[in-house]
């Protein structure tokens, strides 16, 4: 179910208008004998919802997320009560290899095999033969649901959040549904206080809502959609038939694309979310504005590298010892960060060469503070950094978007041609890939006076802005619509 198709906007209408009804009757649910706790009708309601939305993918996965869900609140709970070390790490361990056994198993079972025939292959000196592939298609959303309830049982384990009594409300912290399928990754301590609340929503959220739900649709249905289908997918399928121009005008696009792409979902499901009277933190915040790959970080798919930070990069030893650990975690994080995108060496590369330009930052960062230059003193005028860091980054995109390492390097070959023509490049597919990248500069305040403004209007007229919108989706959308890219993961 899409968040961009007309199934969605009906499941929605109906998951909004129970859910608030059920608000609303919620006392005469208390005055019940006290049989049934407050809340627990629409806590049930939007679980049964939710359960719906990810059926509505393939149903025959329902079993994994009940049942993952079910283990962890188990263990958690075990965690919680048990006072041995030992015992509390052993439970931990069961936790962390079932949740990684079931993400290994259905994301990378073909994956696994295949490799290890090649290196059985180059170690025997002959080919040993194809294995059977299992062609598991992996379940929608696994790889974000799977790290938010083993975050949720480390947290436990760690101290830093008692385990949750709630069955069910833990049951809907992992399968809510804005963000089941393609994040954000909300922690738990963001979300299953707020599960415990009596929802409200005021009219600035409301407002605030509509807003952020419109500006993810003309992002993805927009921005990213036309990329896609009349630039990116073309020269990536078959780059020597584009100029150099037109290949690097491709190669920006996927950068555009997918920052659209994904940050228009995020903008679709914290929208969702906050019309529910529940509040998600940003995702995403003008990544293609950083100075180095540090910054870009601190900007890109915020839920995902704060969770590689704080499960991974830390327990690893973080900036903590010898600089050559420090390099170490940081390739490690990214490696592994990039192979947790999809099973293939080409996100493997992706995250190596955000891992070795992490590494190089940090490197200039430590000799300079050695050197006795002031800390935060920037190494080179904002404006190249920039540039600098981008094209960088859209050189990792190459390796990301290509299905295979002979089209990442076709791309880079048709680059060094140096060929100028542009047919390809219409004046409408110019002017969208500006506006993805100007709009990285937008002030921040900007946005917000922009916001604010909306939300003060009349109600009439934010309904006709919304309509406009509308209408401008309706003509701007595709025959075939595009999926979101991070629906893969």
């Amino acid at each position: 179910m899409n968040f961009i198709s007309k199934e969605y906007a009906v499941f929605f209408a109906v998951a909004f208008v129970g859910w608030w009804a059920l608000a609303l009757i919620r006392p005469s649910f208390a005055r019940a004998g006290g049989r049934l706790p407050a809340g627990w009708p629409r806590i049930l309601f939007l679980l049964v919802m939710s359960y719906g939305f990810y059926a509505a993918w393939d149903w025959r996965y329902l079993p994994l997320i009940f049942g993952s869900s079910t283990v962890d609140f188990l263990l958690a709970r075990a965690i919680d009560h048990e006072k041995d070390a030992r015992r509390r790490k052993a439970l931990l361990t069961i936790t962390v290899v079932l949740n990684l056994g079931f993400l290994g198993f259905f994301k990378y079972a073909d994956f696994t095999v295949e490799n290890a025939r090649l290196l059985w292959s180059f170690l025997s000196g002959h080919d040993v033969g194809a294995a059977e592939p299992l062609r598991l298609l992996p379940p929608v959303g696994i790889s974000f649901f799977t790290f938010e309830s083993m975050s949720y049982v480390i947290d436990v384990y760690r101290g830093d959040l008692p385990a949750h009594r709630s069955y069910f409300r833990y049951l809907l912290f992992v399968s809510f549904f804005p963000h089941l399928v393609a994040g954000p990754i909300v922690r738990p301590r963001d979300l299953l206080p707020q599960l415990e609340r009596v929802p409200t929503l005021t009219s600035p959220d409301g407002a605030e809502a509509m807003f952020v739900i419109a500006i993810g649709l003309l992002k993805k249905v927009v921005i990213a959609d036309q990329l896609a289908i009349h630039l990116v997918d073309r020269v990536f399928e078959r780059p020597e038939n584009f100029s150099a121009l037109e290949t690097l005008a491709g190669v920006y696009g996927y950068a555009v694309q997918i920052y659209c792409d994904f940050s228009g979902y995020s903008d679709i499901a914290i929208g969702s979310a906050l019309l529910l009277g529940v509040r998600f933190p940003p995702n995403f915040n003008a990544p293609y504005s950083a100075t180095n790959l540090a910054d870009f970080w601190h900007r890109w798919h915020i839920s995902l590298s704060t969770w590689l930070r704080d499960y991974l990069y830390i327990p690893l030893g973080g900036n903590r010892g010898a600089p050559w650990k420090t390099y170490r975690n940081n390739m490690l994080t990214m490696v592994l960060g990039g192979l947790w995108h999809g099973a293939a060496w080409t996100y493997v590369f992706w995250g190596f060469l955000h891992g070795l330009g992490l590494g190089v930052t940090r490197f200039v960062q430590r000799s300079r503070e050695e050197a006795g230059a002031p800390k935060g003193k920037p190494l080179m005028p904002r404006p190249l950094a920039v540039f600098l860091t981008f094209n960088y980054v859209c050189l990792a995109w190459i390796f990301f978007r290509a299905p295979t390492f002979g089209t990442a390097v076709r791309v880079l070959e048709q680059i060094g041609t140096l060929t100028t023509f542009h047919p390809n490049l219409p004046p409408v597919v110019i002017a969208l890939l500006a506006l993805g990248l100007l709009s990285q500069f937008l002030p921040r305040a900007a946005y917000d006076r922009l916001r604010g403004t909306f939300g003060s209007m009349p109600a009439p007229v934010q309904g006709a802005m919304l309509f406009v919108v509308a209408v401008v989706l309706h003509e701007a959308a595709s025959v075939k619509a595009v999926p979101f890219v991070y629906f893969q993961f």
